[in-house]
């Protein structure tokens, strides 16, 4: 049975009293200077109700390092009181029995008519709130130096063969087209768009249905020679490269176009850059009105001491005022659709506006390659073959059939 932080506290009010003589440790991987930033609004908020914060950062931009951590404190028995976590490991550690019942404050505050049902899905289990979310970020963008587009002579593309246009350009201008870094997560990523832009019903059928038909078949085939195509723009020094490192790339000058999720667009903003006039923000081309996202949310661990200022923590995440003002600095759009968006720039509206349409059309889908459309084995065995063929392992009809074996022995 989940543990019901909420015993013992009469109400909000009683929560912040209590809370003021109590900490939260927190564990996450918001280590880059934009994510950092939007990181110290919650840290603000939280002192502001006399709430200390431990912090407790496990670098690496897509979680494993910092999950990988978190199973060995688990294990020892310290499991921090708060922890920052992605789709299905939300679901995992819920099995586990040792988070909490956030039910109480989530109905004081409404989070059911206010989050996306698509949100629910790993904010609950059976029907129990388990986890805040701060945010969504949708994944399949693409960042263009307004520069380097420019001197192309080239419009933004909206079709894959526009988007080679533009990269041939750029290439031919003396620039890496395109600004990567090498790790497992981040090729999954730009796998994640490319197979997007291949159809909703393809993305459905090979990334959440899991259809070895979908997985093995000639558009798979397609998606892994597009995805060749693009390593062919990526300079040689990208193995290991971090994700916020190719930004500084585009920021730069010395790279043209980053794929990358929403909050690479922090990076850009601390650098003093302004959409539209600085850089570009587009949807992957041929992904027009679709969206993949992922959720970062607050998982409460059970411990000892800290229900009050957990749930404090929880009331402050999913507080209209602090979800504006957190994703304005992280780049990412609210959790809560009941958000002004007054405070966000053109590309943060774009988001907002994007991810609305996408909601109500039926056309948003958690994302493979950040954890949210299929569990954690799964993802990692498509990650490896992925990774596998971007390093010129397999060709592309190679890296198909073996992704149908990969993902067959991983379920």
């Amino acid at each position: 049975m989940l543990k019901n932080l909420y015993s013992g506290v009469a109400g909000l009010a009683l929560v912040a009293s209590v809370a003021a003589a109590e900490d939260v440790e927190v564990l996450h991987w918001w280590t880059a200077g934009g994510e950092a930033a939007a990181l110290n609004v919650l840290k603000d908020d939280l002192q502001g109700q006399g709430i200390g914060w431990v912090d407790m950062p496990v670098a690496g931009g897509g979680g494993e390092a910092a999950m990988t951590t978190l199973r060995a404190r688990v294990t020892a028995g310290d499991a921090p009181t708060a922890v920052q976590m992605l789709g299905f490991d939300i679901k995992d550690w819920a099995a586990e029995d040792v988070l909490g019942n956030l039910n109480e404050v989530a109905e004081a505050e409404g989070w059911d008519k206010v989050v996306p049902e698509a949100l629910q899905y790993f904010s609950k289990d059976d029907g129990n709130w388990i986890a805040a979310p701060v945010n969504v970020h949708s994944t399949n963008w693409v960042w263009i130096s307004k520069s380097a587009l420019d001197a192309t002579g080239l419009d933004a593309p909206q079709s894959w063969e526009e988007l080679i246009a533009v990269l041939d350009a750029m290439k031919a201008n003396g620039i890496t087209p395109l600004a990567h870094g090498g790790q497992a997560w981040q090729d999954a990523t730009i796998f994640d768009a490319v197979v997007l832009s291949l159809g909703d019903d393809f993305y459905t059928a090979s990334m959440i249905d899991l259809d070895p038909d979908a997985l093995g078949g000639d558009t798979m085939v397609e998606a892994f020679e597009r995805m060749a195509k693009l390593r062919s723009y990526v300079d040689d020094n990208f193995s290991g490269r971090d994700w916020n490192l190719a930004s500084s790339m585009v920021i730069n000058g010395e790279a043209g176009m980053q794929m990358m999720g929403d909050w690479a667009k922090g990076e850009f903003l601390r650098a003093d850059m302004t959409p539209g006039e600085d850089f570009v923000c587009i949807r992957f081309p041929g992904t027009q009105g679709a969206v993949t996202f992922n959720s970062d949310q607050f998982v409460m661990f059970d411990v000892a001491d800290g229900d009050a200022a957990q749930l404090a923590m929880a009331k402050a995440v999913m507080d209209p005022a602090f979800q504006s003002a957190f994703n304005v600095v992280k780049g990412s759009v609210p959790a809560r659709t009941d958000v002004p968006n007054d405070a966000f720039d053109g590309c943060g509206k774009k988001g907002m506006a994007d991810l609305a349409e996408a909601g109500s059309n039926g056309r948003l889908f958690g994302s493979m390659a950040h954890g949210h459309s299929v569990p954690a084995s799964v993802k990692n065995a498509i990650y490896d073959v992925v990774t596998a063929h971007f390093n010129g392992e397999y060709d592309a009809a190679t890296a198909a059939e073996e992704l149908v074996n990969a993902v067959e022995f991983a379920q």
